[in-house]
């Protein structure tokens, strides 16, 4: 029979592989410590892992007069923009190039002329700068990595959970290792991370090289 993995059953199977926390009653500091240790989990592996699953999108219009956007919710990298272009209603869409934040300043240091948007650059951990700061309302796509909506009681389940549970599990035990300052199991649990990270970014590349093939024969 087919299992699925949950906040809750994650959390029974941590406490399993720990022997640790299995009640509040007898062991109440790392029963309640087992979610933070998962929300660590989830950070850790939307910082390493680069792979589709951890990808979303989002869409808007540039306002004219504005050269800084904000990012979305819970963004941790941009994979690319684009934007319309030419004659309204600018249905035909051109990159945006990546740029330093000091190259786009010096590229259009005054932000108050306007133009069609060509770069763009990290203004902060929140922010893009677009250069030239826009001149039309033209559409964008933004492609960005994100971090999953962390799991807790409400929110049972995400992609690491439906996609990733092994690299969820071994994710959590790096994390609850130290905590229990069991330090001999960490290169134990941090194979089997690794292992199970390397498997997933194989699978991400073999859509890429089936891509690029399909592609070549067309």
């Amino acid at each position: 029979m087919a299992t699925t993995t949950t906040f809750t059953t994650l959390q029974d199977d941590v406490r399993r592989y720990l022997e640790r926390g299995s009640s509040f009653a007898t062991d109440p500091t790392v029963f309640e410590q087992l979610p933070r240790l998962i929300n660590l989990a989830e950070r850790r592996i939307a910082r390493e892992l680069k792979v589709q699953g951890l990808i979303n999108v989002v869409t808007g219009t540039f306002a004219p007069g504005q050269s800084v956007y904000p990012k979305p919710d819970r963004w941790r990298e941009t994979v690319s923009i684009n934007a319309g272009s030419g004659s309204a209603p600018y249905n035909t869409r051109s990159p945006l190039f990546t740029r330093s934040y000091e190259y786009c300043r010096s590229y259009w240091p005054d932000s108050t002329a306007t133009g069609a948007p060509v770069y763009y650059a990290d203004y902060n951990y929140q922010n893009w700068l677009i250069t030239p700061t826009p001149d039309a309302a033209y559409p964008y796509e933004v492609l960005f990595y994100q971090l999953p909506v962390l799991l807790d009681e409400q929110n049972q389940t995400n992609w690491l959970t439906e996609e990733a549970p092994q690299l969820l599990l071994y994710g959590v035990l790096l994390e609850a290792t130290p905590f229990l300052k069991n330090d001999d199991r960490i290169p134990v649990w941090q194979q089997m991370y690794d292992r199970a990270a390397s498997m997933l970014n194989g699978e991400d590349l073999a859509k890429i090289l089936d891509r690029a093939s399909v592609r070549k024969e067309a």
